[in-house]
């Protein structure tokens, strides 16, 4: 039977282990700015997913994902044989990498909620000296009796009425 937590926890190790082989032993200078984020393992412990990203040099410089691909997907050998060498189990799980566009999204969208603070500051520079069209109360009639409500019995009849 599937044991989940076990999945978790397998999971975790397969990531600590790839992320050092990553640092430690693999030369490869594509995978210079490569970091392990996250890893999902299926319940049968049979396959392994490791999320990625890439770290740019340099602020201005974009990463180059293509390149990271490559070297992991070169390197999924000996990362699987140390990780099976580690690890300890039966079967050891199969490699697969995928990017992990979670940062991305995150960029993104602090990319738009500081455009939706700056369109507000504007709105509230805009609004700071303006003033309302109109009266104060536009539906006011000046010389209306307020204690009748505005309305005389000559009013309800209308200037069209048959005693002229």
């Amino acid at each position: 039977m599937p044991d989940p937590a076990r999945a978790k926890r397998l999971a975790k190790r397969i990531s600590t282990l790839v992320a050092s082989a990553i640092e430690y032993e693999i030369k490869d200078p594509r995978l210079a700015g490569v970091t392990i984020t996250d890893a999902k393992v299926t319940n049968d412990l049979h396959d392994a997913t490791l999320y990625y990203t890439v770290l740019g040099s340099s602020l201005d410089e974009e990463p180059d994902y293509a390149g990271a691909a490559a070297a992991l997907e070169s390197a999924k050998g000996v990362l699987r044989t140390r990780v099976g060498a580690s690890l300890g189990v039966r079967f050891t799980p199969t490699l697969a990498f995928a990017r992990d566009t979670v940062p991305d999204a995150a960029h993104r969208m602090e990319e738009l909620l500081a455009r939706a603070r700056a369109a507000d500051e504007d709105l509230a520079r805009v609004r700071q000296g303006a003033k309302h069209a109109g009266d104060a109360d536009p539906y006011r009639v000046s010389g209306v009796d307020e204690a009748t409500g505005g309305s005389t019995a000559e009013d309800m009849r209308g200037s069209d009425s048959l005693d002229d």
